[in-house]
């Protein structure tokens, strides 16, 4: 998938937390007898993102078909994560679609829902849930900066887009994903209960 001949978009999910509320990483957790870590390469992959790129921290993950990234500043928080995986993009990405690994029901059709309003000329592009912007988000290469020197703590790119309203297009993704986060045991027992994990 290009634009006017450009690179694809490439693909970055945030995998380096130690899940302190899970009591512990949740980039290997199985949802289905598949890692988040993996289900998040496929989700990007599948969308047409390319390369993939994975940061980890609280815990060394290995990932077939991405490149990973090891972030020695994870404890400060997501912000340090988002930082480090744009750095570690290729100079000639064109755009970039931000993803979290602990969303497994955020699945391609989301993500090429925003690399389709990136092609149609969005700067930013943001999935929406009930008209709340949450992730992921699509980010053209010229915020890339802004981005990071915006990205503290764990806000990740939220106070750049809340500081420039007029780049951010909002695209719908309630039909086709949702943005549960697992954040404890009870997350993850509720999704498989519910059968809804095979995105």
């Amino acid at each position: 998938m290009t634009l006017h001949g450009q690179e694809p978009p490439a693909g970055l999910l945030l995998a380096a937390g130690e899940g302190s509320r899970f009591g512990r990483p949740k980039a290997t957790l199985e949802l289905d007898g598949e890692r988040l870590v993996d289900r998040g390469v496929r989700t990007l992959r599948d969308a047409g993102c390319s390369p993939v790129v994975v940061v980890v921290g609280a815990e060394p993950v290995e990932v077939i078909g991405a490149v990973v990234v090891p972030n020695a500043d994870w404890r400060a928080g997501m912000g340090s994560s988002l930082r480090a995986g744009l750095a570690a993009l290729p100079p000639a990405c064109p755009a970039v679609v931000v993803a979290l690994v602990d969303q497994p029901l955020v699945g391609a059709a989301a993500v090429r829902r925003l690399i389709a309003a990136y092609e149609a000329g969005a700067a930013i592009a943001v999935a929406t849930y009930g008209g709340a912007p949450r992730n992921p988000v699509l980010l053209r290469a010229e915020h890339f900066a802004g981005v990071a020197d915006a990205a503290v703590g764990d806000m990740g790119a939220r106070d750049f887009l809340r500081a420039h309203p007029d780049l951010v297009t909002s695209v719908p993704c309630d039909d086709v994903a949702a943005p549960d986060d697992i954040d404890t045991p009870d997350d993850l027992a509720a999704l498989t209960r519910r059968g809804r994990g095979r995105g």
